[in-house]
């Protein structure tokens, strides 16, 4: 009988979260990318799989679901290549109501996209704020293309055309940048092949897997229909908690005897809490809506091959505080590895810990 239980061990060991030291070249999370959102992104995630980074070895993307998330750079024309749609139904699904004027005027969006990355490109020769870009697409870029923003108060191009577009337009993001600065992407050549391990539907069922095909395409924002299309022939299916899902055959045997186990302060964006099975990894209800808010997520506590509490970071002034709310018990070792791994984060954030505050 395989578990949620098994499922965080599986998933614990195939990200690397169980590991105290590593290199770039086999930093697997990278295949998929690791999202960088709030100061515990990427590279706090990079650093609890004991991978101290050059960030000049990264490169920064808007890719999957528009959101920045960080790659090996020497990756980057295959990784442009792995996130491309696969089809005009895939690329409207992906961009969302900006595909509406866009098939009313009988523009195909693959078209649109590729329209958009070429004014990109001509546009960013040199770093450059994203609302300065914006502004210049806005007056280069027909109506279609564009919409009224009510916070803005202004038209401009639809959000996610403008981000998926970036990275066919051979443009990265200045990593830490806010608002996001792009600038033309060293080296990039466009292309259309890339390794099996960069591939989405695959990177997702090796690392968040066992999955279903409806999981998969929440994670990449395409139409199941299209994830179905390119489902890997070696996926085999298997029952997890009385449900059937699916998992490459070469993982199988790793996801029965998986046995990891580690103390980690994830972050609030890392691939862990990313997986779109919540329910599997939380299953009390309450839990599950403190862990993932619409607005302000906390980190998560790993522990004990499970999901074991929520944290946050407090700081103020010299004092550097973590918040700790565990869902259970502790063991003494367990309490002494969050100590750790709280000294390790308060030494990414530049700050002394001032020690770790259980909640009552």
């Amino acid at each position: 009988m395989i578990d949620s239980r098994q499922v965080v061990r599986y998933r614990t060991r195939v990200q690397q979260l169980d590991r105290e030291d590593g290199t770039l070249a086999d930093t697997a999370v990278l295949d998929l990318g690791a999202q960088e959102t709030g100061p515990d992104g990427a590279m706090w995630a990079l650093a609890v799989r004991g991978l101290d980074a050059d960030e000049a070895n990264l490169v920064w993307l808007w890719t999957l679901r528009g959101a920045p998330h960080a790659y090996r750079r020497s990756d980057l024309n295959a990784v442009a290549a792995a996130v491309a749609p696969w089809s005009d139904a895939d690329a409207a699904k992906r961009i969302f109501d900006a595909s509406k004027p866009l098939k009313a005027a009988g523009i195909p969006i693959l078209e649109a996209l590729d329209t958009v990355a070429a004014e990109m490109r001509a546009t960013v020769k040199a770093p450059m704020v994203k609302g300065d870009v914006s502004g210049r697409l806005h007056e280069t870029l027909p109506e279609p293309y564009q919409r009224f923003c009510r916070s803005c108060d202004a038209v401009h191009l639809y959000e996610m055309p403008f981000r998926l577009a970036a990275v066919r337009a051979g443009l990265e993001l200045e990593p830490h940048t806010s608002p996001p600065v792009l600038k033309p992407a060293k080296g990039f050549e466009a292309g259309t092949t890339f390794p099996d391990r960069l591939d989405p539907v695959r990177a997702y069922l090796h690392l968040c897997g066992p999955a279903t095909v409806k999981e998969v395409a929440e994670y990449v924002d395409s139409p199941v229909k299209e994830v179905k299309a390119h489902w890997p022939e070696d996926a085999v299916e298997i029952e997890v908690a009385g449900e059937p899902r699916w998992i490459l055959a070469g993982d199988e045997a790793a996801l029965r005897e998986a046995d990891a186990e580690a103390v980690r302060l994830v972050g609030p964006y890392d691939l862990l809490l990313q997986s779109r099975d919540r329910r599997l990894l939380v299953d009390d209800p309450a839990k599950a809506k403190a862990l993932w808010p619409v607005l302000g997520r906390p980190g998560a506590l790993l522990a004990g091959g499970r999901i074991a509490g929520l944290w946050r970071p407090r700081k103020s002034g010299k004092r550097f505080t973590v918040l700790l709310e565990p869902w259970g018990r502790l063991t003494a070792a367990e309490r002494t590895s969050v100590e750790a791994e709280a000294e390790r984060l308060a030494a990414f954030r530049g700050a002394a810990l001032t020690g770790v505050e259980y909640a009552a």
